[in-house]
């Protein structure tokens, strides 16, 4: 089964090479990884393209003009992943929050579901023990309050390490995608559940970064608290497909 794993990046040098190197030592055959770069100033992009060398045939990137993101780039990379006939293709971060090797065990449940979720918020599940309580609660009210307004099942509404169907993805309207940070995991769990897909919730330990910064803003909080309430409208339309 071919596994694409699609990882945005704006300044993420220190990580890339070392999650690349973490990925690629999984016991799993046919893995691919694409890089989608947004033009990071710290050279994130020239070093991209020196694992393309390093891994050839498993990685590829896409680079593109400037900071649009991590909505869009992680579209650009579905849409490439499904074009070029991925079976399994997952979103995760570049900075180590999402433990490779619980990939291993979202392989074993993506034949069953439409999509795995690596999640924070079911039993078994955690945060980082440094995180203060404001961001501890902070998360667990987000996750509360986009689950009550949209009706989600995913426990973990605005978690970011997912494994999906290409299959899934490929019946899913990515073109009408339109959020950015949180607001666009829950914008995709949104448009999952109204099309009657079945998500697996499976628990990781979400850790704090160790090397770069944080793209966490209270502008990317405001959206994702703003755009529950319009997703609603939005996708009023959609209806569970046969299967």
């Amino acid at each position: 089964m071919s596994c694409t794993i699609v990882i945005p990046t704006y300044n993420e040098a220190e990580n890339l090479p070392k999650i690349a190197s973490a990925l690629f030592i999984l016991p799993i055959s046919n893995l691919k990884l694409l890089v989608v770069d947004d033009n990071s100033p710290d050279g994130t992009g020239e070093i991209a393209e020196k694992l393309k060398y390093e891994y050839p045939n498993n990685v590829s990137v896409i680079h593109r003009n400037g900071k649009q993101g991590i909505g869009t780039a992680y579209i650009q990379g579905f849409q490439k992943a499904i074009s070029e006939g991925a079976k399994t293709i997952v979103q995760m971060d570049a900075d180590f929050s999402h433990p490779p090797k619980k990939l291993l065990e979202m392989l074993e449940y993506v034949d069953i579901y439409d999509f795995v979720v690596g999640s924070r918020y079911v039993p078994g599940g955690q945060v980082d023990d440094r995180w203060p309580f404001w961001r501890k609660a902070l998360s667990q009210f987000g996750n509360i309050y986009a689950r009550g307004i949209l009706g989600l099942g995913v426990k973990d509404a605005t978690g970011g390490f997912k494994m999906w169907r290409g299959s899934t993805l490929s019946c899913m309207p990515l073109s009408r995608i339109r959020s950015n940070g949180y607001a666009f995991q829950i914008e995709m769990n949104h448009v999952a559940t109204r099309l009657g897909f079945k998500g697996k919730e499976i628990p990781i330990y979400f850790t704090e970064r160790q090397w770069g910064t944080s793209k966490m803003s209270l502008g990317i909080q405001l959206e994702a608290a703003l755009r529950v309430w319009l997703l609603l409208w939005e996708y009023r339309d959609l209806k569970p497909i046969a299967k």
